[in-house]
């Protein structure tokens, strides 16, 4: 299960993969259908916001007001300011036992919240790994996460509409479990 450690590798794991974008591959296809790079990551500043607001007690509709913001020309700043307040308030007393009333998921515990967000940052790493050709391994802690906390979605995962078409059917219950995550929420590496 994901908890602010989980929440904190995975920023990990992101960060240098954002710093690292070079400027010609901003504009570079993702898996992630209808993203390039610079989507992708605007996509995570925005995230991070709308938990933010979510811990702060936001409405569902009050916290959707996160996206289709303005943004600065700096994203790789920008991530790092979203994720560092996104950490700090998941670090609250009472933030992972309150309920927040997440725009798509209803309203469920924090301890959820803090799921979605570690598998956002997790998979979207290796996203943006294979778009800008890089490193695609993801660190095993995580992807055991991440794969625990997907497992009650696992019979309608391909009918929510945020991980493709889920899972292929043709990846082998003994696969090396990042392929088993990553075939699970749509990517087909």
């Amino acid at each position: 299960m994901a908890d602010v450690n989980a929440l904190t590798a995975a920023g990990a794991e992101i960060r240098p993969r954002v710093a690292g974008i070079a400027p010609a591959q901003w504009d570079l296809p993702t898996p992630c259908t209808h993203w390039r790079v610079t989507d992708l990551v605007v996509h995570l500043i925005e995230g991070s916001r709308m938990a933010l607001r979510l811990l702060q007690g936001a409405s569902a509709s009050e916290a959707r007001r996160a996206f289709g913001v303005a943004h600065g020309s700096d994203l790789p700043s920008e991530l790092d300011v979203a994720l560092a307040e996104e950490l700090a308030a998941f670090e609250g007393p009472d933030a992972l036992t309150m309920t927040v009333h997440h725009p798509a998921a209803g309203d469920v515990p924090g301890a959820t919240l803090i799921g979605f967000r570690t598998g956002d940052y997790l998979l979207h790493s290796w996203d943006l790994a294979r778009a800008t050709g890089g490193d695609e391994r993801l660190p095993q802690g995580l992807v055991a996460a991440v794969w625990e906390d997907l497992q009650p979605m696992v019979p309608f995962i391909g009918d929510i509409g945020v991980f493709g078409s889920g899972p292929s059917g043709t990846v082998a219950p003994d696969a090396p479990l990042q392929q088993r995550l990553l075939d699970l929420t749509g990517r087909r590496p």
